[in-house]
């Protein structure tokens, strides 16, 4: 077998395919899952590339700049300058394993977020100590708090120009509360941070130009009351957790280094305790330091609460018990092809285990081989154990959210809740002969990053691709050019409105053909009105002046796919119309509430009254009596005052106060109406109701108005009238394309 050798500026590493490198089998106990969190800038693949280098696991350390991080290896991401996917790695440290997932910091990208966090223990928040909490920040937070994630922030970039420790930290309480604990501060700030006071272990840490190994001493004279103070703070936080270690806190006023750290394990378990450290990742100051607090103090695997399956049963991470893998990330990548990254959720996995994919119908895997991964360099292992993140290669039918389980044991995951799309963009292939392969590589696009949301959409014959924002979306523009050489363009989905009427009308059409031999004929009289759940039948109806008088001898409501109802009652009287008829009129009418007379939309709740009409021994059949009833539910749906219905969102704005006025502008600018505005952990939050048409593009504008520093949400709220103005326009273009028709 050919060996692979991949060369990178870290030193040379080698992948073989048929041999197994000597490694230690961490059992659970010695396991620890972290992700590393934070909004885009904030330094996290810097601060990954230190934290292998302090490990040992690389001989030098990459940069972003250098396009040779461990990270950033995916061409897209080179292309861009920062990450676009998550990426799994693992240092060995003090004899335990520590698996790390670098989680991209764009908003956009917030799926692979979502994911890191449900199949790790411990989220690392990267601060940027330059520009503090931001938005995306505290959305990450957010997900921390609703999967009771324990919590670090690593204050980072401290030797950045703009960089103020004391004033994020006030922001960082302002926000997250008195939980937020320090446990180190600097003692300068900006260019010429090199030292720091650790304030559980009261020592001072000092570090040469290159960073690296640091000089330990005491702590300087006239910083000793701050850091006891600190101390002390950080004792009490401690002590909380614990009553033996509150008892003897109250006894002996101290807790020795142990006590500490295991009064903070139970503090972060219990999300009581959210300490704070402060590093550099570019110059590799305070990186050990932070290294060594996980590898000793953050949660093992079972010490959190165990995960729950699909029947609400807990599942512990027993290396004993029953073998099921969770498959969370799927790829193609450089040189290797489909590569699936799992958490073994309890048993142990061994090379060679036949497992079945209860989640596609129990189809049979067998998982050859087994690595453990650094970026795009796997190290093949035969055994990895409850808790342990892995990967596998060439599985023939595993999706991203799958369950491998061995055989007796029926357990299934499905534990990860992905946001809405944002902004959505219809997609078609430049030459359309290309549209089923452009289904294809957006099917296995999605696999890999489910925010990616494709839907073939009947009603505005279009495919739509929806993500969390532009970039989102451009990104995997670039992708399907480039990786697939597939030219494919982006243009501006149609909006799925919605057609009723407002007032009763009546009208009849006959339909007449005579072309030799048997004919066509069938002639139809029907009233429309609008319909709401549980209203009567008139007995009589008055146009002008005629009267009618009903006398419904049966009613048929149909639920529309679309929402609302199509209420048909047959009032015929004196077999005007033979029954065997009234179907094939119903289907005329479905024909027109699917593509209504105004704009081809759906139409919806309408209710229609078939009292009268006529009909020929010989010439009338079916398709006669359907296409009468299409005609006469147009013409009576134009005279029952129609109106366009759009769809309107609920949508909430998260935005720093300075720019809140901006916002405000733009979204009245987009017919919103401002439900309300509130204060919220140092931000506006502004709750406005916005039709869909005016979203199209909100996330770019917004990204513009306020550099990056705000987000929203939206969620579908209904369907509303759209004004006069619109809906003639709507009614102007839909008429244009018929007459080209």
């Amino acid at each position: 077998m050919a060996e692979w050798i991949f060369m990178r500026n870290l030193g040379r590493i080698k992948f073989t395919s048929n041999t197994i490198i000597p490694m230690k089998v961490y059992q659970t106990p010695e396991i620890k899952n972290i992700a590393l969190l934070g909004s885009k800038g904030a330094g996290k693949t810097t601060l990954a590339e230190s934290l292998l280098f302090e490990c040992g696991t690389i001989k030098r350390r990459g940069s972003v700049d250098a396009n040779n991080t461990v990270s950033d290896y995916f061409p897209v991401e080179k292309e861009y300058g920062y990450s676009v996917f998550s990426t799994i790695f693992y240092t060995e440290f003090n004899g335990k394993k520590l698996n790390f997932i670098d989680c991209p910091g764009a908003d956009d990208f917030v799926g692979s977020a979502i994911t890191a966090l449900n199949v790790t223990d411990t989220g690392v928040i990267v601060i940027d100590a330059q520009y503090g909490v931001e938005v995306g920040t505290q959305n990450i937070f957010r997900t921390t708090a609703a999967l009771k994630k324990p919590v670090i922030f690593a204050m980072n970039q401290l030797d950045g120009e703009k960089a103020d420790y004391d004033n994020v930290i006030e922001q960082m309480r302002e926000i997250f509360g008195p939980k937020v604990v320090q446990i180190q501060y600097p003692l300068q700030c900006g260019p010429g941070f090199n030292s720091m006071i650790d304030v559980l272990l009261m020592k001072k840490y000092e570090w040469g130009p290159e960073g690296g190994v640091p000089t330990i001493s005491e702590i300087p004279a006239e910083e000793m009351e701050r850091a006891k103070e600190l101390h002390q703070a950080l004792v009490e936080a401690a002590a909380e957790n614990d009553e033996g270690l509150m008892e003897k806190f109250f006894d002996q006023g101290h807790l020795t280094e142990d006590e500490m750290r295991e009064g903070i394990r139970k503090g972060l378990v219990d999300r009581s305790i959210f300490p704070v450290f402060c590093v550099s990742a570019l110059k590799d100051m305070g990186v050990r330091r932070m290294m060594e607090f996980l590898g000793n103090v953050v949660p093992f695997v079972n010490d959190m609460p165990a995960p729950v399956n699909t029947e609400d049963e807990d599942v512990k991470p027993d290396s004993n018990g029953p073998l099921s893998l969770y498959v969370f990330k799927t790829s193609v990548e450089p040189h290797i092809g489909e590569v699936s990254y799992f958490k073994v959720m309890s048993g142990t996995l061994t090379s060679g285990a036949d497992l079945s994919n209860l989640s596609r119908g129990g189809s049979k895997e067998r998982i050859a081989q087994i690595y453990c991964v650094c970026g795009q360099i796997r190290t093949q292992v035969d055994k990895l154990c409850a808790g342990d993140i892995g990967a596998t290669v060439k599985l023939k039918d595993v999706r991203t959210g799958n369950t491998l389980d061995e055989k007796g044991c029926e357990w299934q995951f499905d534990f990860i809740r992905y946001p809405e799309p944002k902004f959505i963009r219809a997609v078609r292939p430049v030459t359309e002969s290309d549209s089923e392969k452009l289904m294809e590589i957006l099917t296995r696009m999605h696999e890999e990053d489910p925010t990616w949301v494709v839907e073939q959409s009947k009603e505005l014959k279009q495919t739509l691709l929806g993500g969390q924002g532009e970039f989102h979306l451009r990104t995997l523009k670039w992708r399907v050019e480039n990786n697939d050489k597939l030219p494919i363009v982006f243009e501006e989905p149609k909006i799925p409105y919605r057609e009723t009427i407002t007032k009763a009308a009546r009208a009849d059409y006959r339909h007449k053909k005579q072309s030799g031999g048997a004919g066509q004929f069938g002639e139809v009289h029907l009233i429309v009105e609008p319909y709401s759940e549980g209203m009567p039948v008139p007995e009589t109806y008055k146009f002008g002046s005629q009267e009618f008088k009903m006398n419904v001898r049966d009613t048929q409501e149909i639920p529309l796919p679309w929402g609302g109802k199509l209420v048909v009652c047959n009032s015929i009287v004196g077999g005007a119309i033979d029954a065997r008829f009234i179907p094939a009129i119903v289907k005329g009418l479905m024909d027109r509430m699917e593509q209504g007379p105004l704009t081809g939309s759906y139409a919806r709740d309408v209710r229609v009254i078939i009292y009268d009409g006529k009909m020929h021994p010989v010439d009338s059949n079916e398709i006669s009596f359907r296409l009468a009833g299409r005609n006469a539910f147009s013409e009576a749906f134009r005279n029952a005052n129609p109106k366009v219905l759009e769809p309107v969102y609920d949508v909430d704005v998260m935005v720093p106060a300075d720019v809140m006025g901006d916002v405000m502008s733009d979204l009245q600018g987009r017919r919103a109406i401002i439900m309300g505005m509130t204060s919220e952990n140092g931000f506006e939050k502004i709750s406005a109701r916005v039709p869909l048409k005016e979203m199209s593009s909100y996330s770019t504008a917004l990204s513009s108005i306020t550099g990056g520093r705000s987000s929203f949400t939206m969620r579908f709220n209904g369907y509303e009238l759209v004004p006069a103005d619109i809906q003639e326009k709507l009614l102007t273009a839909y008429a244009a394309t018929q007459s080209e028709d």
